[in-house]
């Protein structure tokens, strides 16, 4: 199972494709299809401090590429990579229309990664 992932890195690379798209499209793909309302936005757990969409979502890309790059010399610039497109897809929202920047969003996709990068760390080291 682990060596699926990094046989087929196109899967990591979809996954960020499917992301990206999400996150720029002006409204709410998901809400469209399922609700027939590009404004309504599907919630998949209540709120805490962060939204858990957004920690969901950064929670399984994270995963996915760390079992697509799992060398250790991987490590740093694909936790770089996720941080960093955590932070710049939620300030993008500042400049697409229907969609706002909110701190719950971004804090929801740091812990996404976050969560991750600490849990590959420690498997990593050992």
């Amino acid at each position: 199972m682990l060596n699926f992932f990094s046989k087929y890195k196109f899967i990591f690379y979809l996954s960020n494709f499917f992301l990206i798209i999400l996150y720029l499209f002006p409204g709410s793909i998901l809400g469209c299809f399922l609700y027939d309302d590009c404004s309504l936005q599907p919630q998949i757990t209540t709120y805490y401090i962060v939204s858990t969409n957004h920690l969901y979502a950064f929670l399984l890309l994270s995963i996915i590429g760390f079992f697509t790059f799992k060398k250790w010399n991987q490590f740093f610039p694909l936790s770089i990579y996720l941080i960093l497109l955590s932070i710049l897809l939620e300030l993008a929202h500042f400049i697409i229309p229907i969609r706002s920047f909110e701190f719950s969003d971004l804090f929801g996709n740091l812990i996404g990664v976050i969560i991750v990068v600490i849990i590959s760390y420690f498997l990593n080291k050992t």
